[in-house]
């Protein structure tokens, strides 16, 4: 019953899902672009007989690369097809991928699914984290096409909200050729939502490297700033009651009495002119990243209005901060700054990296803060005391070399599964 409804509500959803594009078109026009391809049009050459990675977002599709690096090793033949959601996910697919074929994933409507399924024809398809789509996954299992879900992590929170709708899930779950969790916690959540073929393989995330392209930045980026500390704030972001994390962290920062450059970067492009001018109404001395001059010996904020660079902004601070943390969100990707071995600080809210947060402090390479007060002090005093940041950044290699080999295990098991299940079909 469930899936009858689900499926009919799907039929009656593109007018108000273009409604929605439209609305988020004002302030993000890139949503406007491409429409076709999220509602089922024949895809002009479609590539077919490709790895297919679904990855929703950046965090995703970054966390996907290591595993489609060590997938190449084991089909070093096959295409390669990306699909994502959002543009900035499409951008960083096209800017780590030119040679791949990258498009939006259609909408889980049974019609689109057969149609994308039906032109590409995947060998196998990679969907990362938390893309739970029914209509997807029955559709693969319908068309002989084997379905994994890596890097696979399910907070408390959303297990509680599937399991609502426990008929639906939990059938579609059950089709899933194999599911890669990031921790045994994850795993059980998953395992109750019926997933059957559940590894614990680790995060991904923690495979990725800063790469030399960002790090060659970041030197740029110390050339333009000077000699003086920095503090990044990176992939601030709104709630769903729309507080700004970044204003939430200037106006703390207006009594702190530091020579340090406030850096903060959005987590998305749109806000990158509302936090400027943000910064400028609360009496900060502001500068773009865009405007590509140096900054000024009396500049107090540089926003980072730019996009895929957030690893150059880590590598060239002192101290971080992962935003997405002192708003309900969850937190964004704890794991980049401690890559680049810098002092991480991180909110209140990270249930999307909590395992990973978790291991952070105990392992003394980040720290927990739960107002915007609380970070402006524990900055301020990471920023006086070179001895704590210096052992911060001794373990933070330590920490990150401790955690990988995801990448890897994930890749294994999947060449493993999809042959057993190609020798199977053939005989």
């Amino acid at each position: 019953m469930y899936l009858g409804v689900y499926q009919l509500l799907w039929k009656m959803a593109p007018p108000l899902v273009r409604r929605y594009l439209r609305k988020r078109g004002r302030n993000a026009p890139a949503y406007l672009q491409h429409w076709g391809e999220r509602f089922g049009e024949p895809y002009p050459a479609p590539i077919q007989g490709a790895i297919w990675i679904h990855a929703v977002s950046v965090g995703e599709t970054r966390a996907a690369a290591p595993i489609i690096a060590a997938l190449k090793k084991h089909f070093p033949a096959a295409p390669l097809l990306l699909t994502q959601m959002t543009p900035t996910g499409r951008e960083t697919a096209e800017q780590l991928y030119p040679d791949a074929q990258c498009r939006y994933l259609p909408y889980d409507r049974p019609d689109y699914v057969a149609q994308f399924l039906q032109e590409h024809r995947p060998m196998f398809g990679v969907l990362m984290e938390t893309e739970l789509w029914p209509n997807w996954i029955l559709g693969a299992d319908q068309a002989h096409v084997p379905l994994f879900l890596a890097n696979a992590r399910l907070s408390e929170k959303s297990l509680r909200g599937y399991q609502k709708a426990a008929s639906l899930f939990t059938p579609a779950m059950a089709k899933l050729s194999a599911v890669f969790s990031q921790t045994e916690a994850d795993a059980e959540r998953l395992r109750l939502l019926g997933a059957q073929q559940v590894s614990v393989c680790g995060n991904s995330k923690y495979d990725i490297a800063p790469p030399q392209a960002a790090l060659d930045l970041a030197a740029d980026f110390k050339t333009r700033i000077g000699m003086r500390p920095v503090i990044v704030c990176g992939s601030t972001r709104v709630d769903k009651q729309g507080v700004d994390e970044a204003e939430l962290m200037l106006r703390a920062w207006q009594s702190a009495d530091s020579n340090a450059l406030l850096v903060i970067v959005p987590r998305h492009p749109e806000r990158f002119d509302t936090v400027f001018q943000a910064a400028l109404n609360l009496g900060f001395k502001t500068q773009k990243r865009s405007d590509g001059e140096s900054v000024a010996a009396d500049t107090q904020v540089w926003i980072g209005d730019s996009m895929g660079e957030l690893f150059a902004y880590y590598a060239c601070c002192n101290v971080a901060f992962v935003g997405g943390s002192l708003v309900d969100t969850g937190c964004q990707n704890v794991i980049e700054p401690i890559a680049c071995g810098k002092p991480t600080l991180f909110g209140y809210s990270t249930y999307n990296f909590q395992a990973a947060c978790d291991a952070a402090v105990a392992a003394g390479v980040a720290k927990q803060v739960h107002t915007a007060d609380e970070w402006r002090v524990s900055t301020l005093a990471l920023l006086q005391n070179a001895e704590q940041q210096v052992a911060m950044q001794q373990q933070a290699q330590a920490f990150i070399h401790a955690h990988q080999g995801a990448s890897l295990r994930i890749a294994e098991q999947i060449a493993q599964c999809y042959r057993k299940l190609s020798f199977d079909s053939k005989g």
